[in-house]
């Protein structure tokens, strides 16, 4: 069985690779991103920002064989500052490029729903394409809920992803809210999963 660990610096290149797999059929970033080769191109592009971004404001999990990873941010870190933002906005911009538009409408419904409070944040998690199904989403995903259930938070996540919806529950989370992308894009799920205690 695959070792969930936290993923170092050193650690990057394989995280970015992961994810980029992993979100190739998303929803919100095939409506984004509706050509299937800029898609795979942008989304390395897209996480070689946002790893590094995440890993600065919480962390990151990597399972031992690469086949699952999760970006977690920290309490009170679900919303990028400024400086964060000014080390992202160029590379994203670059990696969009005229899809810009459609990612923001994305980001704003996101940032428009997501609760007020302090909890984990599930930014990302995802499994390579060859591994999906096997359980290593559920296992990388329970290796933080349980940090956060020894410190008494909630944990809080987005999705998409019809299917995925289901497996969250059985991880504990529970739908708050629900919504529609503007200008026809994806529905979205948003999840709490209380605390233990």
């Amino acid at each position: 069985m695959d070792q969930i660990s936290v993923a170092t610096a050193t650690d990057q290149p394989a995280l970015i690779e992961t994810l980029a797999q992993a979100f190739q059929t998303d929803p919100a970033l095939s409506w984004i991103l509706p050509d299937p080769a800029h898609r795979a191109r942008a989304l390395r592009g897209l996480f070689r920002t946002l790893v590094p971004a995440d890993m600065r404001a919480g962390v990151a999990l990597r399972a031992s064989g690469d086949e699952a990873a999760a970006l977690w941010r920290a309490p009170g870190q679900a919303h990028g500052g400024t400086l964060e933002f000014l080390r992202t906005v160029v590379p994203l911009i670059a990696t969009f490029g005229t899809a810009l538009p459609r990612g923001l409408k994305v980001q704003s419904g996101i940032d428009a729903h997501r609760p007020a409070g302090r909890f984990w944040y599930l930014h990302y998690v995802g499994v390579r394409t060859a591994h999906q199904g096997k359980g290593h989403g559920g296992r990388i995903i329970r290796a933080q809920t349980a940090v956060a259930d020894t410190e008494g938070l909630p944990c809080w996540l987005e999705t998409a992803t019809p299917a995925n919806v289901p497996l969250y529950e059985r991880l504990g989370f529970v739908t708050q809210v629900e919504w529609d992308v503007a200008g026809g894009g994806p529905h979205f799920w948003g999840m709490m999963r209380p605390t233990a205690a």
